[in-house]
């Protein structure tokens, strides 16, 4: 845009230059006066000089103006602004910035979102309030204060000199640093089972807020702290499963000393139901032996009682009687 309004002053003032020549040698036979193009020699220089202080902020970043006396103490939005010609102006990306630590991804194919994934740091280790250390895969989402861009222009190093090397610095120096202790300082307080499951949301929420007030001395800003993943150390995963293991083995074997425990049970009860049937028979036995000695009478009545009413059938062989008992 300030190329443009360049071009514009020029072409105006070759313009009315054609036209003074013109007029002041009657190079085409014709004769014009010289105060009719003065608007346009006017507006010519209006535009090529405005243009020399004109100065346009684009979207996304801040300006910061450094005057020969240093870095002016205010900072410029997106839009035009009239700046002199002899103070420069840097941009600085106010955008938000992501800064993760986490495990690199290995075999992954390249087409995956994963392995496209930007990751700075490895994973950040932190002791539990056991003594436990626990791995976090882990993203801060940062930016600048527009406000005060010029205070990080004037105050933080460029490392080596790249656009972006006062980012890098900042990300190295106060967002790594103040995750890793912001961390630390919230995972003390929990136990492993804790950090690993229902107290996640708890630890990123409190490192979010502890955060916030470390970093805002840079002027930075924090949106969001991500917890994406947490690892146990390697011979604490080896001894959990180790124990998962032997307490697998022990519930097993009270299963099964439970189930032999309940066959004994039954088994004794059947057997005590087999005793107690018998000497229930062997009683009643008992019984009927007693009233039959002692009540002769009642050997027929139980004769009577068992009689389907046949008399037996008698034949003879003219030898004697034969009583046919079969039926």
């Amino acid at each position: 845009m300030k190329a443009f309004f360049i071009i514009i002053g020029i072409l105006a003032i070759v313009y009315w230059l054609a036209i003074y020549l013109n007029n002041k040698f009657d190079m085409f036979g014709t004769r014009k006066k010289v105060s009719n193009n003065i608007f346009i020699l006017i507006i010519g220089l209006i535009l090529f000089v405005g243009s020399m202080f004109l100065t346009i902020i684009p979207p996304q970043v801040t300006g910061v103006v450094v005057k020969p006396s240093g870095v002016k103490k205010s900072s410029y939005k997106t839009g035009w602004h009239f700046i002199l010609p002899i103070y420069k102006v840097y941009n600085m990306d106010k955008t938000a910035q992501v800064y993760t630590c986490a495990r690199k991804k290995v075999n992954i194919s390249s087409k995956s979102k994963e392995s496209q994934e930007a990751v700075q740091a490895p994973e950040i280790w932190a002791p539990t309030i056991d003594g436990m250390r626990m791995g976090f895969d882990i993203s801060a989402t940062w930016r600048i204060n527009p406000e005060y861009s010029w205070w990080i222009y004037d105050n933080v190093s460029e490392q080596d000199g790249a656009d972006k090397g006062r980012f890098y610095w900042l990300e190295e120096n106060v967002i790594k640093a103040k995750l890793k202790s912001a961390l630390a300082l919230t995972v003390s307080k929990y136990n492993p089972i804790e950090v690993y499951s229902n107290k996640r949301q708890a630890i990123q929420d409190e490192v979010l807020a502890k955060m916030k007030q470390d970093i805002s001395a840079f002027h930075l800003i924090l949106d969001q702290i991500d917890i994406r993943e947490v690892y146990y150390d390697e011979g604490y995963e080896k001894e959990i499963k180790q124990k998962k293991y032997e307490e697998q083995k022990v519930l097993t074997l009270a299963e099964v000393t439970k189930q032999l425990k309940e066959k004994e049970i039954q088994a004794d009860i059947n057997k005590k139901i087999t005793i107690l049937n018998a000497e229930a028979e062997a009683e009643a036995l008992k019984i009927k032996g007693q009233a039959a000695t002692n009540n002769p009478q009642i050997i027929s009545l139980e004769w009577i009682n068992k009689w389907d009413g046949t008399l037996p059938q008698v034949t003879s062989d003219g030898k004697g009687l034969i009583l046919n008992l079969s039926k």
